[in-house]
């Protein structure tokens, strides 16, 4: 065996093994297979740590209003959430949910996000696109889809394999805390250090499966899945002057939209006013 396959050999094995122990992992509704090296409870906490250090370096959003909205929206869509996953029969990870909603102050910043372990962040430029509850609904439904499919630990996971090798890997295996490592793959996945610039964006096949599970979470929250749709036709027509960070950093299309309206009726099917 050359020097070669000396290296690449216990890399491939080791990928193997994570796989089988970690990563047999199905995406909710879609039930997509995917590959997740990380453990829930680890993700979780490396998020938590980070996701304390960007609330604590930010101006939270003083607006009585604004912040009264975000609550009773959270809560709802968190309530449906539970609901979803016991229905899919995963109930278990609703132990490593803790909802926690805050609001920030940065009126040129049109985005959210929702880590794993349900902190929720949305900042207040994109108010002005959401308008009310119900667009409001649409945008944290979506990220909370994005949770929920376990895309950012998707994504982290193929970061590991591609710039950390299996240092990192075996660095992980074998050590219960987060480690600074871990904690910098969750600061690039999410693009929430100053210096790593704008947050990665995802594929068309995690925006899709977001897209659905949002409509779902929604509608079973006693929101019209169809406002998801108004949104993101407002995110269009928004973008002809200026593109919004949530569009910029998430691919979007007519088709997107129309794929949105043929899964309308399925979504539907979870709506209770």
């Amino acid at each position: 065996m050359n020097k070669k396959n000396n290296i690449f050999f216990p890399l491939i094995l080791l990928l193997l093994i994570i796989f089988f122990i970690n990563g047999c992992a199905t995406v909710p509704i879609t039930n997509r297979h995917q590959l997740n090296i990380m453990s829930e409870q680890e993700i979780t906490a490396s998020s938590l740590q980070t996701y304390n250090e960007l609330i604590s370096n930010s101006a939270l959003s003083k607006d009585k209003q604004a912040k009264q909205t975000l609550n009773k929206v959270g809560n709802r869509l968190s309530k449906a959430t539970e609901e979803l996953l016991v229905e899919l029969n995963k109930s278990d990870e609703i132990n490593y949910l803790d909802w926690e909603f805050n609001l920030i102050e940065d009126k040129n910043t049109a985005n959210a996000f929702c880590m794993p372990g349900g902190k929720i962040v949305v900042y207040t430029g994109i108010l002005p696109i959401t308008k009310d509850e119900n667009g409001l609904a649409a945008v944290v439904g979506h990220e909370i889809g994005h949770a929920i499919a376990k895309h950012g630990n998707e994504r982290i996971s193929h970061l590991m394999i591609r710039n950390m090798g299996a240092s990192i890997l075996a660095n992980i295996l074998s050590q219960g805390e987060s480690t600074n490592q871990t904690q910098q793959l969750i600061l690039i996945a999410y693009g929430l250090g100053t210096q790593l610039g704008a947050i990665l964006p995802y594929s068309r096949l995690h925006e899709s499966e977001a897209d659905k599970l949002g409509m779902i979470i929604m509608a079973k929250a006693g929101y019209d899945p169809v406002n998801a749709i108004y949104l993101w036709q407002r995110m269009q027509e928004n973008s002809n002057n200026s593109i919004p960070e949530f569009i910029s950093t998430h691919p979007n299309s007519k088709t997107r939209i129309e794929q949105m309206k043929a899964f309308l009726p399925e979504a539907e099917k979870y709506y209770k006013p």
